[in-house]
């Protein structure tokens, strides 16, 4: 869409006079004709740009938008015949309508990067069931307390804090128990199949 820089000068009246001066009465009656012009056809013009757009409501509002605005800048050369008047709105939605389709159409297409957490991974499905096999065999091997250190950090997730609480031991021996659980774990598994 078209960006209107001073909106103040977009929005103002038609001049009335050679002189450029603008009395209220002409002021007032350009606003009273255009709120006419709005209320009479926004609503058709609307209906026919929403199918322009194929459904898009906010384009189409906004090709609506730029139409009335051409209308008010255009108040003093438009028709007074309210059928050629409308003639005329339609003819300018319709071609505010096709410039803004072109100008999509010349921009290239945006593409957004993938989603790297949507991508599927390399390894494939009969590898992951011998890695999880071949890690349950390893815990298996392991004492209790530090197996229990092993699945509270890496398989439940929690933190340090988290673990020490809820295996009711001191923070360090938690960290030492999987410390020494992980050293146990590469040489049962064997440190390349560990990630």
């Amino acid at each position: 869409m078209v960006v209107i820089a001073n909106i103040n000068q977009a929005m103002r009246p038609p001049k009335a006079g050679a002189d450029g001066a603008s009395s209220r009465g002409t002021v007032m009656a350009a606003h009273v004709r255009m709120r006419a012009l709005y209320e009479t056809h926004a609503d058709a013009i609307f209906r026919f740009l929403l199918r322009l757009t194929l459904g898009e409501r906010g384009l189409a509002e906004d090709l609506l938008q730029e139409t009335m605005l051409r209308a008010w800048r255009n108040l003093d050369a438009l028709p007074t015949e309210p059928e050629a008047v409308r003639r005329w709105l339609f003819t300018v939605s319709r071609r505010i309508a096709i410039d803004g389709a072109r100008a999509r159409q010349a921009r290239p297409t945006e593409i957004a990067a993938p989603d790297i957490g949507q991508l599927p991974e390399d390894r494939d499905a009969m590898e992951a069931v011998v890695s999880a096999v071949t890690v349950r065999r390893a815990l298996a091997g392991l004492s209790e307390a530090h197996r229990a250190a092993i699945i509270e950090l890496y398989f439940l997730g929690h933190s340090v804090d988290e673990a020490a609480a809820r295996l009711a031991v001191p923070e360090g021996t938690v960290k030492s128990r999987a410390y020494y659980a992980l050293r146990a774990l590469r040489a049962a598994i064997g440190s390349e199949h560990l990630v």
